[in-house]
């Protein structure tokens, strides 16, 4: 597998205000994409700018390019970085040469007809029950020994509720406010990628944990205020969840390559092995593509298999 070089540098201050700024602002105030998908789509930007200038291409301009270069530009990509990070590259251009032509300034997008080498198919990681449990235990494991404040025992036990028992993407946890959750029904309206907005319950035990924090804490019950918050009262950042999360996972002696990610995984596929419709699990997942979904049966599939090899004598 191909190592990645050192980033490029980044294209002339001209050129990001001229072309990257305006396409920052639409990801962000109307796609409403994360930061996360922000970076990598700002690092495709920044990439294929250096490849543009390292190829004499600069005096072309974006609207000067054509298939062939974009083709070349994938080809001499496969070089330096794996196929799906390329994949991500290519991602980000497409969305950003779309964005361009819808404004007017592109005619086409270079990017029409250029294959892309094949991604192997991965499975996506999961947690077992049995893990969750010991995981979710952490929290109040470190509290009971001292280690840990009881805010933030509860904070850090209410934000793997909400990823686990609700399948929402870290994002969307941290961007829930009180005003989007109905304790009647238990139900959280979430506003997820590409600003589309879906149901999500959220599960008893999230519930009774959040209303937990209610009965405790002095917090902003505000509508629009943020669910998950630091002692201070200030938004939850994806990064605090990231590094509580792996000292849980340390503490219940798991991989310590899980992400929180790895726990919407664990949702999608207990839910399947539960005997839920994969309609469903899509709707609720906020997939725009059942295919998308359909990735998790084979996670059960192969949960299956494996039961059956260990149990069945004929196995």
């Amino acid at each position: 597998m191909p190592k990645p070089l050192p980033a490029p540098e980044d294209p002339p201050p001209a050129l990001l205000a001229e072309w990257w700024a305006p396409f920052a602002d639409f990801l962000v105030l109307e796609r409403r994409y994360s930061p996360y998908t922000v970076r990598n789509y700002r690092r495709a930007f920044v990439v294929f700018c250096a490849w543009v200038r390292g190829s004499g291409l600069s005096e072309r301009g974006f609207g000067g390019l054509g298939p062939r270069d974009l083709r070349d530009f994938v080809i001499e990509s496969q070089r330096r970085w794996d196929r799906r990070t390329v994949h991500g590259h290519v991602s980000g251009l497409r969305a950003f040469f779309r964005f361009w032509q819808r404004a007017g300034r592109l005619q086409r997008s270079p990017l029409v007809g250029v294959p892309l080498p094949r991604l192997e198919r991965r499975l996506p990681r999961f947690l077992t029950e049995a893990q969750m449990v010991r995981l979710l235990e952490g929290p109040q494991r470190l509290q009971r020994e001292g280690s840990l404040d009881a805010f933030v025992a509860w904070r850090d036990r209410l934000a793997m509720e909400l990823i686990y028992g609700g399948g929402l993407r870290i994002s969307e946890a941290i961007a829930l406010t009180h005003g989007q959750i109905d304790p009647d029904s238990g139900v959280a309206r979430v506003v997820g990628k590409g600003r589309k907005e879906r149901l999500c319950p959220l599960g008893r035990v999230a519930l009774a944990v959040l209303a937990q924090g209610k009965r405790e804490f002095a917090l902003d019950l505000a509508p629009g205020s943020p669910v998950l918050v630091t002692s201070e009262g200030r938004r939850l950042d994806a990064r605090s969840i990231q590094r509580s999360l792996k000292r849980y996972l340390a503490l219940a002696e798991l991989p310590a390559d899980a992400t929180p990610h790895t726990l919407r995984h664990s949702y999608a596929t207990h839910l399947l092995n539960g005997g839920a419709d994969l309609r469903l699990v899509q709707e609720l997942l906020g997939h725009s593509q059942l295919a998308t979904t359909q990735i998790y049966t084979h996670v059960s599939a192969a949960r299956l298999r494996a039961v059956y090899d260990r149990a069945h004598p004929r196995a």
